[in-house]
């Protein structure tokens, strides 16, 4: 354990091998540490362990962090509260240990528990939708993670991000449900969108939808993202009359 601190890689374990669990097990074992070990139940979580992660034993979620000095909870947000108090309970958590759970509605209060068993908290979650396939690794290194954590962790979890190819951005404790609000609010508005779109386009017979779709909404967002935000300082008028003047030299 010591030896992986001192050199500044880390022995890291999963818990959880759905989407999100593998994928930062890739990326960090590309910057160099080394995964001792994934916990996956289902016949699915256990197929994509095995292909994202093939050289890494699967094992019981105890064995799992009695290996490890970095622990990534993976799990739903809504069992994340009770697994930590569980393993509490039977003493499972190491004095030391870093502990990072993916959730995005929640900070470090949730791992209560583990803090008081000695655990070094961090919550990290990557803004961006999964598949669970090595499509998310190049997605990752486009996108932005929440970062929270007391204030002497915090380079520790900017750290982490930077090593997955992400950019961090630090989320305080109170501003995750806010945080976690908006990623909803994005993800499920977008899959409603598109999910409409393409099934008007396939009532008329369009082949594809989804590819034919595709440019469209990507650049859509993009400009909307660029373009539709209001600079600071300028009114959403005068950005309206900016956006109006720009369309006519455009037309």
């Amino acid at each position: 354990m010591n030896g992986h601190r001192q050199s500044g890689r880390l022995g890291i374990g999963i818990i959880g091998a759905g989407h999100v669990g593998p994928v930062l097990g890739v990326a960090l074992a590309g910057a160099g540490h080394a995964i001792v070990g994934i916990s996956a139940v289902s016949a699915e979580s256990l197929d994509r362990a095995e292909a994202m992660l093939p050289e890494v034993p699967i094992l019981d979620i105890p064995t799992v962090i009695a290996r490890s000095e970095l622990v990534i909870l993976a799990v739903p947000e809504k069992e994340l509260a009770a697994l930590v108090a569980g393993l509490a309970a039977t003493q499972a958590w190491q004095p030391g240990q870093l502990v990072m759970h993916t959730a995005p509605g929640v900070g470090t209060s949730v791992l209560a528990p583990a803090l008081a068993a000695g655990v070094i908290p961090l919550a990290i979650h990557p803004a961006m939708a999964f598949t669970g396939t090595s499509l998310d690794l190049i997605r990752l290194r486009e996108s932005f993670c929440a970062v929270t954590a007391p204030v002497p962790v915090q380079p520790i979890g900017q750290a982490l991000v930077v090593e997955m190819g992400a950019e961090p951005v630090l989320i305080d404790e109170e501003h995750r449900p806010a945080y976690a609000e908006a990623i909803e609010t994005a993800t499920s508005f977008s899959r409603a969108i598109v999910s409409q779109a393409t099934e008007l386009l396939g009532s008329i017979g369009v082949e594809s939808p989804g590819a034919f779709l595709g440019p469209l909404v990507r650049s859509a967002v993009e400009n909307a993202l660029t373009l539709d935000i209001a600079p600071p300082g300028l009114s959403k008028l005068s950005w309206d009359a900016a956006d109006l003047a720009r369309d006519e030299d455009e037309s």
